[in-house]
């Protein structure tokens, strides 16, 4: 398993990058059944969730404002963020990372998470690419790893965590 990514900056889209190759990396680990998958799985909740808030709280409203990507980018990036979440959560709830079931609730999450991955990379990040200077992608990327690494140490990969954050999705819906 690769440890946890600890950035602490530089281009945001390439930190993102980062992550998006380590979630990649960490759900190939959850397939294997001689990985501790346990141990996989609370380290993916915590990157996952962390990326995902940070970037939700941080990097989608600077790229708004500077009109890289519109409303419609964020509501559907934000609603891909909560289906992960589900599929995360629904993965964390099964007891036994030998069973069937857990293996059908990876296959859920990697599905999910995957299809996330290619669109945010398509519609997110190659406008910040071509839309943000290298300046502001450089300070978004401080800010990112640093709210990203705040999440970490509050312990956001949590069960309790995932379930408060799928439910608050729900009602927000």
């Amino acid at each position: 398993m690769p440890k946890i990514l600890q950035q602490t900056g530089g281009d945001v889209v390439q930190v993102i990058l980062a992550d998006h190759r380590w979630f990649e990396e960490a759900l190939r680990e959850l397939r294997d059944v001689e990985a501790d998958r346990a141990a996989v799985l609370a380290d993916l909740a915590t990157v996952l969730i962390a990326h995902a808030e940070a970037e939700e709280s941080k990097v989608y409203p600077a790229l708004n404002k500077r009109d890289a990507i519109d409303d419609d980018e964020v509501e559907h990036s934000e609603h891909e963020h909560a289906e992960g979440n589900e599929a995360l959560l629904a993965l964390m709830e099964v007891e036994d990372t030998a069973s069937e079931e857990f293996s059908e609730k990876t296959h859920e999450l990697s599905e999910a998470l995957t299809h996330h991955l290619d669109e945010e990379e398509r519609d997110v990040l190659n406008p910040a690419k071509t839309d943000v200077g290298e300046d502001v992608r450089a300070k978004l990327g401080e800010v990112f790893a640093a709210e990203r690494a705040r999440l970490i140490e509050n312990g956001c990969g949590s069960i309790e965590s995932v379930r408060k954050l799928v439910e608050a999705a729900k009602q927000k819906n």
